[in-house]
């Protein structure tokens, strides 16, 4: 993967919470969604999606950070005290996601899709 998850912050404080996640290559942040799970009793992660972001595409160069705020708020590229790009992302829910010591961040890379209409033509 081109892109990793570095840590989740503030979780359970909506104000506060988002998951850190760093380029390791220049890749298009649009093949990536970020999920919500949980682990089994035995610790292993479970089939359990509750909450999924699918990344808008766009270019994210190597070694630059990508926030993805669980609030609403207005994608941006920033650039943070250091220096280093961010690219600030926001769910727009209404509830933190990251409140329970039995969830799990996870990066999925998407190579190919199909959409299909549920109903209708």
């Amino acid at each position: 993967m081109k892109v990793k998850i570095i840590s989740v912050h503030g979780h359970g404080d909506y104000d506060k919470e988002y998951v850190y996640l760093q380029a390791l290559e220049d890749a298009d942040i649009g093949h990536y969604v970020l999920a919500d799970s949980t682990y089994n009793s035995n610790g292993t992660i479970s089939n359990k999606v509750r909450h999924t972001y699918w990344f808008p595409d766009g270019i994210v160069k190597k070694g630059s950070y990508i926030s993805l705020w669980t609030k609403p708020g207005k994608n941006v590229v920033d650039t943070n005290s250091n220096g280093q790009t961010v690219h600030r992302y926001f769910w727009g829910l209404k509830e933190a996601v990251w409140n329970d010591d039995g969830d799990c961040a996870v990066l999925l890379e998407i190579g190919a899709w199909q959409l299909h209409r549920a109903k209708g033509k």
